[in-house]
């Protein structure tokens, strides 16, 4: 991996913290609920393992891919499904994971395709909430951390399937990634 041009936004330990408040808030809405978690893949997983261990309530998780960047550092708009879930929602409490919401066009995409299938309620968890560049009216229901502007990797958020290991979240200095051609 290339060393990281950019500055740390969240350091592991802020990470840790704010994972397990949001692993409480869930707990106590959640109690005595039928809980479904589905995790959008590939950037969640570590937000996912993190949080779900941290949880003090029974649940199921399951993973959707969904993809709209390709290798660039702009969404292109359309979603493109590479993975569905397989654990039936209809009726039960569904929570969707995701690692930052930013145009919002995935996650405001999937939403509505899963209440399409009738789960009694549909709320979702978003490690980075990042307005800048919103599309879409989507607000998450929980919130991790309100990010301002920049391309953000690490804690399983990548920029071309690079950095996503990193224990840390940092801001890529723009000049790392302003010369990639985007998809858009």
């Amino acid at each position: 991996m290339n060393e990281i041009k950019g500055s740390i936004l969240f350091d592991r330990s802020k990470i840790n913290g704010r994972v397990r408040e949001l692993a409480d808030e869930i707990s106590r809405d959640y109690e005595g609920k039928d809980l479904v978690i589905v995790a959008i893949l590939k950037g969640a997983f570590i937000f996912l393992a993190d949080l779900t261990r941290n949880l003090s309530i029974p649940h199921v998780v399951d993973f959707a891919r969904l993809a709209s960047y390709g290798s660039g550092t702009e969404s292109t708009g359309i979603v493109e499904i590479k993975k569905d879930i397989e654990v039936p929602v209809h009726g039960r409490d569904v929570l969707i994971i995701e690692d930052i919401v930013d145009t919002g066009i995935t996650i405001a995409f999937f939403a509505e395709r899963l209440r399409k299938r009738n789960p009694r309620s549909l709320r979702s968890c978003t490690l980075l909430d990042k307005k800048e560049r919103r599309q879409t009216d989507f607000q998450p229901d929980y919130v991790g951390f309100n990010v301002e502007k920049g391309f953000i990797v690490g804690y399983g958020l990548d920029y071309d399937d690079q950095y996503r290991c990193l224990p840390d979240i940092y801001a890529l200095d723009e000049a790392a990634y302003s010369g990639v051609k985007s998809d858009s």
